[in-house]
């Protein structure tokens, strides 16, 4: 199978995440490529079973399809653990670095890589990496745009590869597993108040979407 399908089927995973059925335009956004090349590969990967494709609709990966997106998906989060737990690279560095390198990396690298990171169960960014017989761990989780005021939550994952937000959320300590609370909300998609360490301050609305937390017990 081509590697360019792989990476296909694991934005249509990411997607989903979101969208039952993420539309055409939205995959070629996510994929960075026009409406007619995205077009042609959603036409091959349906022919080869490994979407559904419904006109007007959307895409949705069949289980073949999933089962090669959580492969996919786990050798890219393992290797950015790799990156960041042992050589020591930022977590805003390596999510471009591994979608250069991870084409041609053997798995049995890969396993030695999991190996000396510790058996990471996320990946530096808080998204959990699927086991080897392709389960996904389950979350509980959701924006901090719209968590409950007052309601005490920690940091689960970031749904950003930004670089320059990557390393502005770091130098305010939200990451992942920092506790916060929610003071207040300002009306009209205004910035999120927030309370982390015995420090207050604000961040934007649009930044608090791409931020998710949980209770803080949450697995």
């Amino acid at each position: 199978m081509c590697p360019t399908v792989w990476f296909y089927l694991a934005e249509i995973y990411r997607l989903q995440d979101e969208h039952p059925w993420p539309t055409l335009s939205m995959v070629a956004d996510s994929m960075g490529v026009s409406l007619q090349a995205a077009s042609r590969m959603i036409r091959r990967m349906a022919e080869n079973g490994h979407i559904e494709h419904e006109p007007y609709k959307g895409v949705r990966l069949t289980p073949e399809g999933e089962r090669i997106a959580l492969q996919v998906i786990r050798r890219h989060r393992i290797l950015e653990a790799y990156m960041v737990t042992v050589m020591g690279f930022g977590w805003h560095e390596v999510h471009d670095m591994v979608e250069t390198m991870e084409r041609g990396v053997d798995d049995r690298l890969v396993d030695r890589m999991d190996e000396m990171a510790g058996f990471p169960r996320r990946c530096p960014h808080g998204e959990p990496i699927p086991s080897k017989d392709g389960v996904m761990p389950a979350l509980n989780d959701g924006p901090l745009s719209d968590w409950p005021e007052t309601t005490a939550a920690e940091v689960s994952r970031v749904k950003t590869h930004d670089p320059d937000k990557l390393q502005y959320l770091q130098s305010v300590n939200l990451v992942p597993g920092t506790p916060l609370t929610v003071i207040a909300r300002s009306p009209f998609n205004g910035p999120v108040h927030l309370e982390c360490a015995g420090e207050r301050f604000v961040i934007g609305n649009e930044l608090a979407s791409e931020l998710y937390v949980q209770a803080p017990d949450g697995v």
